[in-house]
């Protein structure tokens, strides 16, 4: 005998005394909980009552005054999960076929025996066991689903370059070795770091961002080592260092590959040894941080120029994760676009504003210098700009124009703000390639401050 399911209920619809009590009886001995009713009325006002239904119903096709498929029609409309046996003495094909049709799991003909009736109720409840477990299975998927999605946070896309980046995270998250994240400025670095950490097993742990690019050296090793009182001027109280706030979980150096010569000397002696000292300080301090380490520079360049060392290069690069630019990933912009577009409607509380074919079309031959960044910041633009629930394609058009372009300046249809944005940017942008991608060097040719540098940049959807 095979165990039917937790929910064991049965309702069994028959006029005929006789017939139902020994279907009640069957049914009983076979393990279900079964409740028998003379008429169909009766019947359906017991099930009215019963939340969610019960998994299957029996009823007999001739009734009066309310027959077996009326009772069939008000059973599924009211609850489609429920199954409901048809029983007849009128066995003809026309009334099986009309059966089905509305929705019976099966049809069987008097006289029948208790075991042809108990083989059909457990094939029934078979169907029920397979048809739950399915949904849980999918219930689960959805769940892993939404988990993935949480842990992936931003990082939309479904290409073939991005899947090869799903799976790799997957892969590398359990381990505990360092990681080296390349790309171009925009790609999403950090939010494959934080991807990482999310699935690892410091995920409980903190997760600390350091841009080593923005600081000179004194700053930077203040920030990753920290430094006791009066260790320079302004060093007021201790102050722990990165490595030690981040102590059992994850410290993502950003832009690693602009670090000097003496730093990387410190950062080397740190990943080895797994010990520090506080500027400043005497007492050595020991570390447990998984290093997670982020670079739009070709380090291997710089290894052979031998102005970055090779024993650091290699000692970061365990695991080397190389991020494609959007460029060669255009496919997945129509899904980035609708992402950035919903989450700007989230924060506004209002709903997402739409962009035509044509307009994604424009976006997809676009050449996104800035990346991904680039592309959520105009979408935010769009968004505030844009007079309608529908951004035109003209909007998209005008301000899409490519930076090195002299028509950007001189376009009548340009407004002074933009204008002054794509100048700024063309002027970054050949600072930044005449040092090589250095940005401090870069900001001294531009005569501002680094950390200016780095504010205008992740404004104009650079970094």
């Amino acid at each position: 005998m095979n165990t039917p399911p937790k929910d064991r209920r049965i309702v069994v619809v028959e006029d005929n005394s006789a017939m139902r009590t020994g279907m009640v009886e069957s049914l009983y001995r076979e393990g279900f909980t079964v409740k028998g009713f003379d008429n169909g009325g009766d019947a359906l006002a017991y099930l009215d009552r019963c939340r969610g239904g019960v998994p299957l119903v029996i009823a007999d096709l001739k009734m009066e005054p309310v027959d077996g498929l009326e009772i069939l029609r008000r059973v599924k409309s009211a609850s489609p999960r429920t199954e409901v046996l048809m029983v007849s003495a009128f066995g003809t094909v026309e009334a099986a076929v009309e059966s089905m049709k509305s929705g019976a799991a099966d049809f069987l003909t008097k006289p029948f025996s208790s075991e042809e009736l108990r083989i059909r109720v457990r094939r029934i409840f078979e169907k029920i066991e397979r048809e739950e477990t399915l949904a849980n299975l999918a219930e689960q998927n959805r769940m892993l689903q939404d988990d993935i999605a949480m842990q992936y946070d931003e990082m939309v896309g479904s290409s073939s370059a991005m899947r090869r980046i799903f799976e790799l995270i997957e892969q590398v998250a359990g381990e505990d070795t360092t990681i080296l994240i390349e790309g171009e400025s925009g790609t999403g670095k950090e939010l494959v770091a934080r991807a990482i950490h999310r699935m690892s097993l410091r995920a409980a742990r903190p997760f600390v961002r350091v841009n080593c690019g923005a600081l000179n050296d004194n700053l930077l090793e203040s920030e990753l080592f920290g430094h006791e009182k009066g260790a320079f001027t302004g060093a007021i109280r201790q102050r722990k260092g990165r490595f030690e706030l981040a102590d059992g979980g994850s410290l993502f150096l950003d832009e690693v590959g602009d670090i000097s010569g003496s730093m990387q000397v410190k950062l080397l002696r740190v990943l080895q040894e797994k010990e520090f000292e506080r500027v400043g300080g005497e007492e050595t301090l020991s570390t447990d941080v998984r290093v997670i380490a982020a670079t739009h520079r070709d380090l291997s360049k710089l290894v052979m120029e031998q102005r970055f060392r090779d024993d650091l290069y290699y000692r970061l690069r365990i695991i080397p994760i190389k991020l494609p630019s959007l460029r060669e990933r255009k496919e997945d912009i129509p899904a980035l676009v609708e992402h950035f577009l919903r989450k700007l409607a989230v924060r506004k509380n209002m709903p997402p504003k739409t962009i035509s074919p044509e307009g994604l079309d424009l976006l997809q031959k676009y050449t996104w210098p800035g990346n991904i960044r680039e592309l959520e910041n105009l979408m935010e633009r769009l968004h505030v700009i844009s007079p309608g629930p529908a951004i035109s394609t003209q909007l998209i058009a005008r301000h899409l124009a490519e930076p090195s372009r002299p028509t950007v300046l001189s376009s009548d249809h340009l407004p002074l703000e933009d204008a002054v944005s794509a100048f700024e940017r063309t002027l970054i942008l050949e600072a930044l390639k005449a040092a090589d991608g250095v940005k401090n060097q870069a900001a001294r040719a531009l005569g501002i401050k680094t950390s200016t540098l780095y504010s205008k940049m992740e404004r104009l959807g650079l970094l």
